[in-house]
């Protein structure tokens, strides 16, 4: 078979393994931070160039649809010519939108950063994986899926701090520009690093018989992990596009304590994969842990969705619902791995989280629809049922794991 999906024993010393951690880590903050490059200056948009709000969610719309297609692409360059070049690539492309993002005079140019974020976003899941997979000692995995969780939530947190700071001590397009510099430092280090980031191609020996590279589409568990992204990343597009204005329609709370929940949200998010990690490299049932903080996690949005409680109350279960659902995350990683066919780590992830990508783009489309009719509660309860249909899917995927192992 191939190289490309095994992973290396314990002796690897543990400063090593914990370079590559950190460097992918890094990466996949990078990526996150590049989710948000425009809707935190939304409102700047809205008055420097006189958009509406369904012009700025369309911006989104084509960044996750331009990543979505790209990622499941991307997936099999990835194990064709190896993680690296590809990550090299899509920082540079991030630093590339950042630099345009600086010269923008209207929406045309805006759509136009929106569609070379999301090609660079394209690349991360695959890359990331790959490398994790391939560098880093198989009992450590665990840790690493938790690092790589928890960078990802700080890239999150960290864009809206970021474009407010920078504007208000310049203004929008200094901002960018300090951007596109962070992506360049950033591919500069993983530069120096390289070594430390290289992968396998996928080999097929002659004497094995070549599998075609679309073989592995035709199991099911594949896209049964596609759907338990789909369904879980579209509970999370809830929360972050809608909560700050659920909160303030239901509890009347103010624009900055909704928006300081949101944050603490995304931290209890990086917390909950902390202690993931420790969780994912002791559980021998992935699936199980995935689906137990799912549950937890749909029953706290639930509850916030019921109106049972005050706003102070609300808040406090809307943080904790992120420390659930991150519980989950490394396991969830760990649960792709295990179902993933050797040689096809690359196309796998980059399929699998297309799902993620997918959720993102159709999930504001559905869930606007209630917004705008004032079903702010109603919300709530729909993306505490989508992520309750997510454990349907971990399950689903844990049993066709074991019925493949069997075979």
């Amino acid at each position: 078979m191939t190289a490309a999906a095994q992973t290396l024993p314990l002796s690897v010393p543990l400063k090593q393994d914990a370079t590559i951690i950190g460097l992918v880590g890094l990466a996949h903050a990078s990526s996150h931070f590049g989710h948000l490059l425009l809707p935190p200056l939304f409102p700047v948009f809205m008055v420097e160039f006189g958009l509406s709000f369904s012009q700025l969610g369309a911006l989104m719309s084509v960044f996750f649809v331009v990543s979505g297609i790209g990622q499941a692409s991307a997936g099999f360059v990835v194990d064709k010519v190896g993680a690296r070049p590809l990550l090299f690539a899509a920082l540079a492309l991030f630093a590339m939108a950042a630099l345009l993002a600086s010269t923008v005079t209207g929406y045309s140019g805006l759509l136009m950063v929106a569609a070379l974020a999301g090609l660079a976003n394209a690349t991360f899941h695959p890359v990331d994986f790959t490398i994790l997979n391939q560098r880093v000692s198989t009992p450590r995995l665990g840790h690493a899926f938790s690092a790589h969780g928890l960078t990802g939530n700080l890239g999150w947190a960290a864009a809206p701090v970021f474009f407010a700071t920078v504007t208000a001590l310049s203004n929008w397009r200094t901002a960018y520009v300090v951007a596109a510099l962070l992506y360049g430092g950033v591919l500069a280090l993983m530069w120096l690093q390289r070594d430390k980031l290289e992968t396998h191609a996928v080999v097929h020996h002659a004497d094995t018989p070549a599998e075609h590279s679309m073989a592995f589409m035709k199991l099911p568990v594949v896209w049964w992990c596609f759907a338990f992204f789909l369904l879980s990343t579209m509970t999370l597009a809830v929360v972050q596009s809608f909560s700050v204005s659920i909160l303030k329609a239901m509890h009347g709370i103010s624009f900055e304590s909704a928006t300081l929940t949101l944050t603490a949200y995304m931290l209890c998010g990086a917390l909950g994969m902390f202690v993931g990690g420790f969780v994912a490299a002791k559980s021998r049932h992935s699936d199980r842990v995935v689906a137990l903080s799912m549950s937890a996690g749909a029953v706290l949005l639930a509850l916030c969705g019921s109106g049972l409680f005050g706003a102070t109350l609300t808040m406090v279960v809307l943080a904790a619902t992120g420390f659930a659902v991150g519980i989950g995350g490394p396991s969830r990683d760990m649960m792709i791995k295990k179902a993933t066919p050797k040689g096809a780590t690359g196309r796998v992830y980059g399929l699998v989280y297309s799902g993620l990508d997918t959720g993102f783009a159709i999930s504001p489309l559905i869930f606007g629809v209630f917004m705008d009719r004032g079903w702010y509660a109603a919300t709530l309860l729909g993306a505490a049922a989508f992520l309750l249909l997510s454990v349907v899917a971990a399950l689903g995927v844990g049993q066709r794991t074991a019925l493949n192992a069997l075979r």
